[in-house]
């Protein structure tokens, strides 16, 4: 009998983390939104806008700075717990977003500060460095990240259960929310449903797909954005969640971050009592 043909690969370091992390996301009360967005005018002004010579804003960065100023109207939506039941409420939105350095690598979870103060333009150069130069992400070169790939895996769990507690901790080593893009990595229309171990909310982006779109009584052609609103219901309820779909809806659609840029805010923020 012929002997099968096989390939035994080295299990990658860095994907400990990720098996870590995902087993202790399963265990919490998340629910999920999956929305449709209709990015065509906010893609053609991406479009038009040009950082530099030939070079293309990067939509990643439109996306981090849109659910940025979203979150920046309710705070809740990127709070946490303390040891002591508090609720935790940050004025800074840090955006974490996946950046993979290069196809077949560890996608690198790269923390983007005060993305609700700063512009597209901003978010687009920062997102750029770390593509270009991996190391440079803290993420990446902290102490933490190189000792864990020799920590025993109960202890990489108990790290993260720890994490989600210690609010002034996770925000420096996490961010306050989560950005994910399959289509960043992808060609082609599809939701996803993520696993999320620390964050209270999650933005999961697919690719986007040519459609007919009805736009004033009339049927065109239009740029449909598939994305999944993950949050935590033991902080947040149904109704500030529903009213913060909306207003990520209003602000993707109507590409306010690139007509209204970060310090010309286009209305109060909502601020819970």
């Amino acid at each position: 009998m012929a002997r099968a043909s096989l390939e035994r690969l080295p299990f990658q370091r860095g994907r400990h983390d990720i098996r870590d992390a995902l087993e202790v996301g399963v265990r919490r009360h998340m629910v999920h939104a999956l929305l449709e967005l209709d990015v065509t005018e906010a893609r053609r002004l991406v479009r038009e806008r040009e950082p530099s010579p030939g070079e293309r804003l990067s939509f990643t960065a439109f996306l981090v700075a849109s659910l940025a100023r979203a979150i920046d109207a309710d705070r809740r939506l990127h709070a946490c717990r303390d040891w002591r039941g508090r609720v935790v409420l940050f004025d800074e939105v840090d955006v974490v977003t996946l950046i993979e350095p290069s196809a077949g690598e560890v996608a690198i979870p790269h923390v983007v500060r005060a993305a609700n103060r700063r512009t597209v333009e901003e978010l687009h150069r920062e997102i750029r460095a770390v593509q270009a130069a991996p190391s440079s992400s803290a993420q990446r070169s902290g102490r933490l990240a190189r000792l864990s790939a020799f920590t025993p895996g109960f202890l990489r769990r108990l790290f993260f259960r720890v994490l989600r507690r210690c609010p002034g901790r996770l925000k420096a080593a996490a961010g306050t929310t989560l950005l994910t893009s399959v289509g960043m990595f992808g060609a082609g229309a599809g939701w996803a449903i993520g696993i999320v171990p620390l964050h209270t909310l999650c933005l999961t982006v697919g690719g986007v797909s040519l459609r007919p779109g009805v736009v004033d009584g009339r049927v065109e052609p239009r740029e449909l954005l598939p994305v999944t609103v993950t949050v935590d219901h033991d902080l947040v309820d149904g109704a500030p969640a529903a009213r913060f779909v909306a207003r990520l809806r209003e602000i993707v659609e109507g590409a306010e971050v690139l007509r209204h840029p970060a310090g010309a805010p286009t209305g109060s923020p909502a601020r819970p009592p």
